[in-house]
């Protein structure tokens, strides 16, 4: 059972300047600061976005948080980094600093998956690419340190959240330290930041030192060494690197683990876990309170000792995973089995002389405490600042709605888990239908259409572990995977009630469903698909099987195609019955760690039975903290036991193979076609795939492309100098088969395809 909170969210007593009431934007210069009548403010949010005054935007929802707790908010958007003057605009605040990059990672947002920089962005005004620096949360706390010395600087959203330990990091083909580390903020909150953020502001506003505050769930922080009071044990006496254990079973009584001789030190009859080589960096556990044998030794649930409760797990070191890829596979592996909020354990990890302590995550908010997070006072439109210039992310969600929160998919590739958790947070039907309402009211332009009802998944709405018990101990990465756990709730009625009741409500002419199905879920309840079909679909249906083979299907944490052909036939069927031609547009991704050429040519073959033609491919990109990064950093299956001599996964890695992979996905443009060609020659399936036959990938060479291909070769295109991706050389090879510069703008597009660029 998920325990309740000491304190809920809105029943903080409210700090003074509540008396100021509610703005209708936060203040973004001394100006607005004067006709709001505030001499000044008391938290300013610095974020990499533009500000845009709605419940999809991060920043809006923290700044109408901490308003609602009484606190007047001014926002700095999208700064000038290059000096502290844009950090001083709206003078000293007196509590502190709150530091995000925005929506996006700062990389992510800048750089494609080749490491090509982007030349727009759609969190800017007018879609202008160049508005925030590269790691942002580090230039800006760096900045407001410079600004007011003495300020105390917080850390969130989905960069720190993600970076929270030492990671690696794929622009710079190296484990980074913690983000706190390098950019010297005094607090790190992860995760949705509702409920820690509250708890600080209000405790710094009490006159606490931030220093002083180190027992908030959801926050990491710098320290010399452990916490008093805290029990230590060892990452490798949890899940031994080469030493294979069975996993615990969450649902029975937790047993201790057996420690080499060698590895225990007795004190007074006390055993105490340590690890055979001694972490670099201070020794965090030395003045730990040990472990007892006995406090594992629980006969019944309501009795049981809680072992996680005041326990921290030592990880490896910063230097050590560093230089070490199985090690850094192990500490990802420990890292993301403690992420459930009711029994995760704290972790400490040391960089040099000193550690960085991540508490268990925060509670996850409860229905009611998320209606009032969705009917804070947004204005639902961008600060008036910004006059006609678009942005493009807001066009694109100015109507949907965020009906849920959290992932227990666990897909490898995404990192929604690590940064929202497991756990679903869901809002009462007559808050979304209350916030469809506002749209009609607030949003220029209404057209009585809204975009979406959903979240990270169109149809986790209300799904939640049926076994209070098993939900409060598991520490399953994922929910679904390899098959849907029996204590997992597929009852899509709240789901199917919701999407009714939208329908009914005045001026609404449809409600589409845009957010990504999963189809694993959809399948146990057909009247979901029906409803889905019948009445939410505008043509397409976006869906994510994201391969076709066992290999990278495994290594992504995802279904088999047996429930996509399942889906489809029930969503094909539903589609007919109503009368309308619908199509389903499948994503997949390319170059996944786990993926060989053959199963790219699988891949492509199933494409093409299928009469799939895939304008655009997303290439497997390795974002911070994801499973899959770890994989493709290590080449080690950090998702099973790590053993002393892993066999090695398959990662597709440098720019040959990555643009391989690419190009086989699109086997039917003529651009790619000496690129499959060769790999298929060097793989043995040149005369089965090779030809004009039906079951042919790609047709033979013509006398048009031999001639192109021999002009390259003597002319300017033969040019050397491909910039390359972590784990590639440089070399010209590729670029042989090339067609130059027109094979150059027909790979520019990496980002997924939509309806309009799917062609079936």
């Amino acid at each position: 059972m998920i325990p309740l909170p000491k304190i809920e969210l809105f029943d903080y007593p409210k700090y003074w300047a509540e008396c100021y009431g509610s703005a209708p934007f936060f203040p973004m210069s001394r100006r607005e600061m004067d006709d709001l009548g505030w001499d000044s403010c008391d938290i300013i949010l610095v974020t990499g976005d533009a500000y845009v005054d709605h419940p999809s935007f991060g920043m809006a929802i923290i700044g109408r948080m901490l308003e609602a707790q009484g606190f007047r908010v001014g926002m700095i958007s999208q700064p000038d980094w290059h000096s502290k003057d844009a950090f001083m605009q709206l003078g000293k605040p007196n509590l502190f600093f709150g530091v995000t990059a925005g929506n996006m990672d700062s990389m992510i947002n800048r750089y494609t998956a080749e490491r090509r920089m982007r030349h727009d962005d759609a969190y800017t005004p007018n879609n202008e690419g160049g508005k925030r620096p590269d790691r942002a949360v580090m230039v800006y706390t760096q900045r407001c340190k410079e600004a007011y010395k003495g300020v105390p600087v917080i850390i969130g959203g989905i960069e720190a959240s993600l970076r929270r330990i030492s990671h690696y990091d794929y622009w710079s083909d190296k484990v980074r330290r913690s983000v706190i580390f390098d950019a010297k903020a005094d607090i790190l909150i992860y995760g949705n930041a509702e409920r820690p953020l509250v708890e600080v502001a209000h405790r710094i506003a009490r006159g606490e030192e931030v220093s002083k505050i180190t027992d908030v769930p959801g926050t990491a922080f710098i320290s010399k060494t452990a916490l008093p009071g805290w029990r230590g044990i060892d990452s490798r006496d949890i899940d031994r690197p080469g030493k294979i254990d069975p996993i615990p079973s969450p649902y029975q009584d937790m047993t201790p683990s057996n420690c080499d001789k060698a590895d225990e030190v007795t004190e007074s009859g006390v055993t105490i876990v340590s690890a055979k080589n001694a972490n670099q960096g201070p020794d965090v556990t030395k003045d730990a309170v040990p472990i007892q044998i006995s406090d594992y030794q629980n006969k019944t649930w309501n009795k049981k000792y809680k072992p996680w409760e005041k326990t921290y797990v030592k990880l490896p070191s910063y230097e050590q995973v560093s230089n070490n890829k199985t090690l850094y596979a192990h500490a990802s592996r420990i890292f993301h089995q403690e992420v459930n909020p009711a029994s995760a354990r704290a972790l400490v990890q040391s960089h040099g002389d000193r550690i960085i302590w991540l508490n268990p995550p925060a509670l996850p908010l409860s229905e009611a405490e998320m209606d009032g997070v969705f009917a804070l006072p947004y204005a639902r439109v961008p600060h008036p600042s910004y006059g006609d210039a678009k942005i493009p992310a807001y066009d694109m969600i100015k109507t949907s709605i965020n009906i849920m929160r959290g992932c227990f998919g666990g897909c490898s590739f995404c990192s929604i888990t690590e940064h929202e958790g497991r756990i679903i947070q869901s809002r009462s039907h007559e808050s979304i239908l209350a916030e469809i309402e506002d749209i009609q009211d607030k949003v220029p332009g209404f057209t009585g259409v809204i975009s979406d009802l959903g979240g990270p998944t169109a149809n986790m709405y209300k799904l939640r572990c049926k076994s209070p018990k098993a939900e409060a101990t598991c520490r399953r990465p994922s929910c679904v995977f390899p098959d849907i756990c029996g204590h997992m709730d597929t009852d899509h009625t709240p789901t199917i009630e919701l999407y009714r009741k939208a329908r009914k409500l005045p001026g609404i002419k449809k409600i589409l469903i845009a957010s990504g199905v999963r189809y694993d879920l959809a399948i146990r309840d057909p009247e979901y698909v029906k409803e889905l079909a019948s009445h939410h679909v505008g043509g397409y249906l976006k869906i994510a099987p994201e391969h076709t083979e066992e290999g990278p299907l495994n290594k992504m944490m995802k279904p088999g195609m047996g429930s996509y052909d399942k889906f489809k036939e029930m969503f094909d069927h539903y589609s007919k019955v109503a009368g309308k031609k619908q199509y389903l547009i499948p994503y997949f991704i390319s170059a996944h760690p786990g993926t060989t050429d053959q199963d790219m040519v699988n891949l492509a073959l199933w494409l093409k039975s299928n009469n799939f033609k895939l304008d655009q491919v997303q290439n497997f990109y390795p974002s911070p903290l994801a499973n899959a990064t770890t994989i493709y950093h290590t080449e080690v299956d950090s998702l099973n036991k790590i053993r002393k001599s892993n066999d090695a996964v398959p990662v597709p890695k440098g720019t040959i193979q990555r643009r391989l992979h690419k190009a086989i996905l699109r086997y039917h443009d003529p651009v790619n076609w000496p690129l499959i060609r060769e790999a298929l020659t060097k793989m043995g399936l040149a005369r089965k795939l090779i030809g004009n036959r039906p079951e042919c990938l790609v047709p033979n060479e013509t006398r048009q492309e031999q001639q192109a291909q021999q002009q390259n070769r003597r002319g300017k295109n033969n040019a050397h100098g491909y910039k390359t991706s972590p784990g590639q050389k440089r070399g010209n090879s590729f670029n042989k088969n090339r067609n130059g510069k027109n094979a150059n703008k027909a790979n520019k597009g990496l980002t997924r395809f939509s309806g309009d660029q799917f062609k079936k």
